[in-house]
Parts: structure tokens; sequence; C-alpha cells
């Protein structure tokens, strides 16, 4: 295999080296009047700019009646204001505001220009302008230089990339699945008190024996107590600056909520001087901003101060406290204090007040609930895995480095 050397490095001599210009059409967005939004799914659906798209799904949530510009479905979507550079795929005919641009290729081939645009995301924050708020323009982008194989290998270093991809979203998919049974069961045995009797039938409405509490009725035999009696609350402290490190020296730094977003763990540094650490199986939150999103430690962490740990004085608890914290932090959305934003404190937390079950019958839930959770941990393990051979394959996809077998089929397709 030969290589040439390019603005952009070496590549494959028989890759051609071309503006985007050439190959895309790209168009800037434009935000309709703010009194065209809803979130009624009247009119088309929006997105403004980055904040609106997190990975290559995403949601939508908000819609306009007077949309300006039309990213159509599988468009490439970039950000083009602050930041620069992510990119995603339109999932559906959509109005893209000033934040965005959509880019279509030529030949159609959108899946690979997505991934060429997130290998060479450096190309275009080279091109940024601007002192407060980092920008680039229709000029920047069309003029960026990128290596293009042929058509027919295009499609072919898109399929790797995105059957990886596409299981990464099965399995998040199933998880989220899972997770509605395991929040369906909680409920049912936890809130409306159906958990099953001696002779397997739905409690309460069966009959069974309810007494008052000071949070309202609750089977006989059951309690009242507070979060402390059956988990240890820690909170983070953050370590010196001088010990933040992205050399992996130390324990990754869960500095606050954007550290496991979408329940991902995905620290951004590492501390070599922890002062507080979670240890595998904890449940980690943020209590500073953004509250809540509990998940699951995977391994031994450093806790910030814009995190906080729980740990279930008892495994039997583990699931149970699970559901809990997350009812707990969906309340404290609307009571936590703070005049600028959002905080919630170590006694909130251990005071916090719920319903303790019957042993037995959290036995019986722990040993239903705790299959589910390996489930999801299982398959959360495989999207790391998966993630890090996409992560690997990509650059060397993208510069020729490993170059795709053409088969016969797609050979006789390019011929």
């Amino acid at each position: 295999m030969t290589f040439k050397l390019s603005e952009i490095g070496l590549v494959p001599v028989d890759w051609e080296i071309s503006e985007l210009k050439t190959k895309v059409t790209i168009t800037m967005g434009q935000s309709p009047k703010s009194d065209s939004y809803n979130s009624e799914c009247i009119g088309m659906p929006f997105m403004q700019g980055r904040k609106t798209f997190g990975d290559k799904y995403h949601s939508i949530d908000t819609w306009c009646t007077d949309p300006k510009k039309i990213a159509k479905r599988n468009d490439v979507l970039i950000s083009v204001r602050a930041p620069v550079g992510d990119v995603n795929v339109a999932t559906t005919d959509l109005c893209i505001g000033r934040g965005l641009a959509s880019l279509r290729m030529h030949n159609g081939n959108n899946e690979f220009l997505y991934y060429l645009l997130k290998n060479y995301s450096k190309e275009i924050t080279n091109r940024e302008t601007g002192t407060v708020f980092a920008s680039i323009n229709k000029k920047g982008l069309e003029t960026i230089k990128l290596p293009f194989p042929s058509d027919i290998e295009q499609k072919a270093i898109a399929n790797i990339l995105s059957t990886l991809d596409e299981k990464i979203e099965t399995n998040n998919q199933i998880n989220e699945k899972l997770e509605e049974m395991a929040q369906a069961l909680f409920k049912h045995w936890f809130v409306d008190f159906e958990f099953p009797n001696e002779n397997g039938k739905p409690y309460k409405s069966s009959g069974g024996e309810m007494v008052e509490s000071e949070l309202g009725e609750i089977p006989k035999g059951w309690k009242v107590d507070k979060l402390s009696s059956i988990a240890e609350i820690i909170m983070g402290q953050s370590p010196k600056s001088d010990t933040y490190n992205t050399d992996k020296i130390g324990l990754p730094l869960l500095n606050g909520a954007t550290d496991f977003q979408n329940k991902n763990l995905s620290p951004s540094k590492y501390t070599s001087d922890p002062k507080k650490v979670g240890e595998k199986g904890d449940f980690v939150f943020g209590v500073r901003a953004t509250i809540g999103l509990v998940t699951e430690l995977d391994d031994r962490y450093a806790i910030g101060r814009g995190s906080g740990i729980a740990r279930a004085f008892d495994n039997m608890y583990k699931e149970f406290l699970y559901e809990i914290l997350n009812i707990a932090f969906s309340n404290f959305q609307y009571t936590a204090s703070g005049s600028v934003y959002l905080n919630v404190s170590k006694n909130d937390l251990e005071d916090y007040k719920l319903v303790i079950p019957d042993i037995n019958i959290l036995r019986r839930y722990h040993k239903i609930t705790k299959s589910i959770l390996n489930q999801k941990e299982n398959l959360k393990r495989e999207n790391s895995v998966l993630e890090k051979l996409r992560d690997t394959l990509l650059p060397k996809l993208m510069s020729g480095e490993i170059r795709v077998p053409l088969d016969d089929e797609v050979l006789s397709e390019k011929n």
C-alpha cells in the first residue's frame, strides 16, 4: 500500500484530497422567530445548536411553525457556534437554528461524512473565529480539505463503523426497557403496595391490612425511616487542581453530573490525590447545578464536590436504594436549596423519609431485580468494549492506515 503526503498527513495515493464544497452541499442554519417555538409537536422539529443533541442518536423536544432553514433526514449536522465541530445525523426532516449547519454528500454517502467529520474535528475547530463565542462560517466549512476514498470504499468504511454504533444503540434501548421494567416493579410493590401476598395475590387490592404513618397508609409491619438507615451517604470533595491529569495517574475523577451524563461514566480527568473515593457498586449522583442522574460505579473513582455517593449497608437493599434515590432527586428538583444553582446537602439525603418494607418482601424484590441490574451492567460493559473498538478503528480507517477489503460483490458493484 502506497501513501502520499498531503495537507492533513499521509493518505493512500488513490484517495482524493478535496475541499468540502466539491463533495458536499452545505446549508447554514437560521433561527425562526421565538414565538413560533412550541413543545406540542406543532410544525417541524427544531434544533437550535450543539446543546440540543448529544450522541449520534438524539431526541427532539422543540418544534417550530415557521422554519427558515431545513435539514433533510440523514443529513449530517454540525455545530457552528460555541462549541464548533460536534457532529450528528438528522433522524428526520427538521428546522435548524443558527448554531447548526447541515451537510449532504453529493454521492449520498452521508454516513461516511459523519465519521469523516468526527475524525477530523481538529481541522474544523482550526477554522474557528470569534473572541467571545467561537464560530465558523460557511466559507470556513467549504474550504476545509479532507481525504475522500472512492464512493464504494466510503460505503464500506461507513458500514463497519455504523454497525458498531447500531449495536451500541440497540444495547442502550434494551437497557432503557430493563430500567422501565425495574421501575414498574418498584412502583407496583412499594408505591401501590401490590406485592404478592402469601397466596401470590396483590396485597392491597386483596384486602391486605394497611396502617397509618406519617407518609400515609402503609402495609402492616412496614415502617417509615430515614435514608440514612439503609445507606451511607458520602459527599464529594474536590482534590487540589495541581493533582489533575489526563495521563491516567491516580483515580478517574467524577467532579459532577457532566462526568456521568446519560448515566455513562466518562470522567475527563484523573487525580493523583483523591480526597473522597467511591467503590465499585456504589451509586454516584450530582448534588450541584445538575442533580441526580444516579449511576452505578463500575470501579473505584475519586468523587469531587459536585457529586456524592450512596453505599447500601446491606447488598439486599441495593436495587431498592437505586429506585429510592431516583425518586428522592425527582422530589429535590422542587425543593433543593441554592439561589444560583440547585444544591442538595448531605442532610437532605440522610434525612429523606421513605417506607421500609418487610424484610421478606425486600428479599424477594432483591432476587428478582438483581438479574435485571446484572443484565444492564453486562450491556454497559459490552458497549464500553464496542466504543473502544469503534474509537480505535475510526482514525485508522479514515486515514487509510487500515483499508477495508472489498469483496467480490462490492468489486462487481464498483466495476
